[in-house]
Formats: C-alpha cells, sequence, structure tokens
C-alpha cells in the first residue's frame, strides 16, 4: 500500500501516498488509510497535519493508485504522531 498514490477524485488533486494503514485485528479489516497532508515552509520543517481517510471513501484500488471520494478539509486532521 504505501507505493500507491492517493488521488481525491471529487477534486483531481494528488494527496500524496500511503503512510500508514490502521486495521481492526479482531477482523483482519482496514478501517482507514493515513496519508501525510501539505508540509510546512518549502517542506524543510516536516508536516503537521495527515489525511486519514476511512476505507469506505476509497472508491476503487489500482496497481499504483488509490482513489477515494472525500471532502478534504472534513478528513485533514492534527497530526498526533508529529507533535
Amino acid at each position: 500500500m504505501r507505493q500507491k498514490e492517493v488521488i481525491n477524485q471529487c477534486t483531481c488533486k494528488r494527496l500524496g501516498f500511503v503512510e500508514d494503514v490502521e486495521i481492526d485485528i479482531y477482523n483482519g479489516c482496514i478501517i482507514s488509510i493515513i496519508v501525510p497532508g501539505e508540509p510546512k515552509i518549502c517542506g524543510l520543517f516536516g508536516r503537521d497535519t495527515e489525511f486519514i481517510i476511512p476505507f469506505k471513501c476509497i472508491c476503487q484500488i489500482g496497481e499504483e493508485i488509490i482513489l477515494v471520494s472525500i471532502k478534504e478539509d472534513e478528513m485533514l486532521k492534527k497530526c498526533e504522531r508529529c507533535s
């Protein structure tokens, strides 16, 4: 999954590459995928936000890309792991 680029089909915007996957360990289902948000100043200071995309918002998984249908402002969250 980390090699796949995530694209929002609502805006045709490239969101980035999958950084992590949240899995329900009891039934083995994917709950959500996590994609890093926009970089800080010139990309030098890391990132402080990430997209947490529920599995139900994934439209299609291809060989190289994952198509999602989301409202980006609703899925963009403050990165807890980056603090």
